[in-house]
Order: structure tokens, then C-alpha cells, then sequence
């Protein structure tokens, strides 16, 4: 009796696991119609990462496609089924070159490339903690702080050089800690250093890096905690510093590369800008650890003269909807801003796009936490 209490155990075992489907990856979904389709458009797409939840492997890529009107949402999973934990953990930067999308995937420690047409894998790269990438001369720059996530006795951070032809890495250069975003102007790259893991001892410089030697030839003192750097068609940095989040507030600085000094000093929060042309777009969401709140603003810089324009970006009241404002992008051609919200961080995300007089255009259901844009052109 006992040989066939057992023997039916192991049939039923059996049964079922020759039952049971295996893992499906998470299907695409598509939202038609938001905008109308313009099939020859220059640019023809912009792929938008969404971060995901903190160790819960939930980063994703969606794509506007704007030769056909609609939204593709969660594209990697359904083109890398065999990619068994997906895109990865926490997504915290894209860059598009040449034929190949980029995207830093920061907690699972790894750069991963595709084609830019399909999202299809082509290579993963190892790199530990990195957190965003640039590109000059058919290569790619990523910062990475290094060491384990908040450890405050983490090693110096650094760029890594990528030839964007063989996908390996070439170069490395030590930095300040934990590095931030990077821009090239001339022959000279530029780091954000934030020393975010060891409050209130921040870092508040940002690094200057000979590209021929790839030596880190000085550093710019500018202000605690700095974050993200952009370059103007001037010559001129524009860079985020976040405070301390209590007592320091946030504040955007200028530099000067002719000089590699500090010009100007903005004193508007901000924590993401988009630089387009002349006009710089801001927001903030600053947090503060005294109220337990965020203070959320909107502003506009005209670079070339280096004032604040007044009112916001926003005007007809949308700025009201969006409850955490996280990333931005201008179209290239046709001037729409898009803005993205992560709600409450833990729930879809959604992507709002406003044409040049601040109107609201469309809005669309992103996945968790949609951080950074990149776009497509006929070229790529």
C-alpha cells in the first residue's frame, strides 16, 4: 500500500509539472491614436526607461512611436523573453548612437545595448553601481559611484570609456564620489561629483577630464551634493546642486569652459533641466526633511543671456496633475516638452506632452517611475 501511496504522489507530481505553463514574459501593450501619425517624420521615435522599484527587477522600456501615433509600453520584456529578469533593477539613464540604444541599469550593475530599431539585445556590460552615460567619438562615457548601494566608505567613483564598435570598455579615470551625469564641451568631459553617500560630508565639485589622455586635469568647486549637468550651444555648463535637504536649498549653477569657473548663480531650485536652443526648461521637486514634504516648481532660463523668463513652462494648469515631476526631454523638431510623473513611485508612471505655449497635448500610462528619454531620428 505504501508503494502505491507513493507511486501516485510522484504521478500527480509529475502530471502537474508537465501541466504547468513555463514563465511568460510580461506582454507588450500599445495605446493608440494619442497624437496624429506622421509617417515622415525626422524623428521618427523617442524610447523612454522607467526606473522601476529598488530590488524588485521592475525597470522597463516603452517607445513613442511618432511615425504612427501611438505608445509602446513595456517593449524589452516582449523582444528578450530568454532575458529572464528582464531589463533589471532600477533603469537610471538611455542614450541613443549610431544604431545602437543604451541603457544604464544601476542596481543590477550592467549597461545593456541594443539595436535602436528593434530593442533587441545585443550585448550586456558589467560595470558595478553605474549611474549615467554620454558619448563622443564613437565612444560612450558612464559614471559609476562603485562599491555597495549607501555604503558612506565607498571607494572613488568613475568614468569608463565604451567603444561603441567592440563594446568594451577601454579606459577608466577615478573621479569624486559618486559621480553623476557627464557632458562634453571641445576636447574636455565633465562630471558632476555628488558624494551623496556620506551626508552631510557631500562632494562639490565637478570633474574636468582631458579626452586625448583621459586624465582628470582639475576639479571646479561649485556647490554641495551637485547632480545634473548640461551644456548650452554657448560653451556653458549648467549644473544641479540638491542641497542638503535641510537647511542648503537647491540652486543651479553656470560654469564658464573657457575658464572652467563659476559664473552665475541661479538661485531657483532645480532638480532635471532640458536645454533646447536658447531656453533652458527647470523643475524641481526639492524635498525637505524638516516639513516631510516636496516643494515642486517650474521655470525657464534663456541661456543666452543667462536670465530667469518669467512664469512657467506649464500654463494651463496641468502642472496641478502631475504629483512628482522626474524627468523631462524637448522635441528637437516641433519644440513639445514632455514631462513625466512617477506618481507615487510604486504604480505606473504617466508621460505628458505640451507644445510650445504650455498647453497640454496628450497624456499616456507609463511603467514605475519613467526617468529618461532618448530619441530616434530617420538617421539611426
Amino acid at each position: 500500500m505504501k508503494f502505491l501511496k507513493y507511486g501516485t504522489i510522484i504521478i500527480l507530481i509529475v502530471t502537474f509539472a508537465s501541466c504547468r505553463k513555463d514563465p511568460q514574459p510580461i506582454p507588450e501593450e500599445i495605446t493608440n491614436t494619442l497624437f496624429p501619425a506622421e509617417p515622415n517624420a525626422a524623428v521618427k521615435g523617442m524610447y523612454v526607461v522607467n526606473e522601476g522599484n529598488m530590488n524588485m527587477n521592475k525597470a522597463s522600456l516603452d517607445y513613442v512611436d511618432f511615425t504612427q501615433g501611438l505608445y509602446r509600453k513595456n517593449i524589452y520584456n516582449q523582444v528578450n523573453p530568454e532575458v529572464t529578469k528582464g531589463l533589471g533593477d532600477v533603469a537610471n539613464d538611455i542614450g541613443v548612437y549610431g544604431a545602437k540604444l543604451y541603457v544604464v541599469v544601476n542596481i543590477s550593475n550592467k549597461i545593456e545595448v541594443m539595436d535602436v530599431k528593434t530593442a533587441k539585445r545585443i550585448k550586456m556590460i558589467d560595470l558595478v553601481n553605474c549611474r549615467y552615460v554620454t558619448f563622443h567619438g564613437n565612444k560612450a562615457y558612464v559614471s559609476a559611484y562603485l562599491g555597495k548601494v549607501g555604503d558612506p566608505k565607498a571607494p572613488q567613483g568613475i568614468v569608463a570609456e565604451i567603444d561603441t564598435a567592440t563594446l568594451q570598455i577601454t579606459r577608466k579615470i577615478e573621479v569624486g564620489r559618486q559621480p553623476e551625469e557627464m557632458a562634453v564641451v571641445g576636447n574636455k568631459l565633465y562630471v558632476a561629483n555628488s558624494g551623496g553617500y556620506s551626508p552631510p560630508n557631500y562632494e562639490r565639485t565637478v570633474s574636468v577630464i582631458d579626452m586625448d589622455s583621459f586624465t582628470e586635469i582639475k576639479r571646479i568647486d561649485v556647490a554641495i551634493n551637485l547632480h545634473r549637468l548640461k551644456a548650452d550651444q554657448y560653451g556653458d555648463l549648467y549644473v544641479t546642486s540638491r542641497g542638503d535637504y535641510y537647511d542648503i536649498p537647491s540652486k543651479l549653477f553656470v560654469i564658464d569652459t573657457k575658464t572652467d569657473l563659476v559664473k552665475k548663480t541661479f538661485n531657483v531650485a532645480a532638480s532635471n533641466l532640458a536645454i533646447d536652443g536658447d531656453k533652458a526648461y527647470v523643475y524641481s521637486t526639492e524635498y525637505s526633511y524638516i516639513t516631510g514634504e516636496n516643494t515642486i516648481s517650474y521655470s525657464m532660463i534663456n541661456v543666452k543671456d543667462e536670465t530667469i523668463i518669467p512664469g512657467s513652462f506649464i500654463s494651463d494648469g496641468t502642472d496641478k496633475k502631475i504629483k512628482i515631476p522626474y524627468g523631462i526631454a524637448v522635441h528637437p523638431v516641433t519644440k513639445d516638452v514632455f514631462v513625466s510623473d512617477a506618481t507615487d513611485y510604486v504604480t505606473p508612471g504617466r508621460l505628458y506632452c505640451f507644445g510650445a505655449d504650455g498647453r497640454q497635448k496628450w497624456s499616456v500610462e507609463t511603467g514605475d517611475i519613467p526617468a529618461s528619454f532618448a530619441f530616434v531620428y530617420k538617421t539611426n
